[in-house]
């Protein structure tokens, strides 16, 4: 894809007007019209500013930096590499200190990167070939053969997992990502929302040795990395909703 489509592309996904880019962009709507018509060629530094406008991942700004002709402003850098040692120690922290509660890290394709010890509740009693480094966590959620029959709720979660895929598909298309929600969709019940149904505010309630527990998610991504595999990263923390989950994971933490 050439700079002018790539850029084009970017904008329109983003429901921006050429104006709308060129005043976050600080430059002018003539200029942006000028760029996407390939009437002409940007500068480095104006294609950095219109990427972070459109608020592109790092990943795509290296594309689109790519395809106006300049090498990639940011790193990739494995995260396993000596450089990412103090990362990676920061997240081993994070994730140890928000037991007995589950906690895990994740990729841009939800591949797991490390879960904390607390994170068995979510693999108890699934296929092998579903847990463990690397496997997919939204595929374990939504599989019959994972986290599935031990959801009470699970037209409502299934049905929240996959809105937040396809909203983060249509913003940032991807091609491995849109192989995995055509998987993951085949697993959603075609069931219309019940009248009670609240939209993305939707507990997990999961059925327990304990009982059954209900926890609510917050997803934290590291907006202000600028090596490209720190970006992808996010963190996925689960909460008790009420008291009698927290007492089920606590008493779950000390046997």
């Amino acid at each position: 894809m050439n700079f002018p489509q790539a850029l084009r592309e970017g904008r329109t996904r983003r429901r921006l007007s050429q104006l709308d880019l060129a005043l976050r962009a600080g430059t002018t709507q003539r200029h942006v019209s000028f760029l996407e018509s390939g009437r002409s060629d940007p500068g480095r530094t104006m294609v950095i500013r219109l990427a972070e406008s459109l608020q592109l991942p790092l990943r795509e700004r290296n594309t689109l930096l790519a395809a106006a002709g300049y090498a990639p402003a940011y790193p990739r850098t494995a995260l396993t590499a000596v450089a990412l040692a103090p990362v990676t120690a920061a997240l081993e922290h994070i994730l140890v200190s928000h037991q007995p509660y589950p906690a895990i890290i994740i990729d841009r394709y939800g591949a797991l990167v490390a879960g904390n010890a607390a994170y068995s509740l979510l693999t108890d009693g699934a296929a092998a070939g579903l847990c463990g480094p690397g496997t997919n966590v939204y595929r374990l959620a939504l599989h019959p053969a994972g986290l599935a029959p031990r959801i009470a709720n699970f037209a409502e979660w299934a049905r929240h997992v996959i809105e937040a895929l396809h909203a983060e598909l249509i913003r940032n298309p991807d091609d491995q990502l849109a192989d995995l929600y055509a998987e993951l969709e085949r697993y959603v019940p075609d069931e219309p929302p019940g009248p009670g149904h609240l939209g993305f505010a939707v507990p997990l309630q999961l059925r327990t040795d304990g009982g059954e527990a209900r926890l609510i998610t917050t997803l934290t991504s590291f907006a202000t990395a600028t090596d490209v595999t720190i970006s992808e990263l996010k963190l996925e923390a689960f909460l008790p909703a009420d008291a009698a989950t927290a007492e089920i994971l606590r008493q779950r933490a000390a046997s």
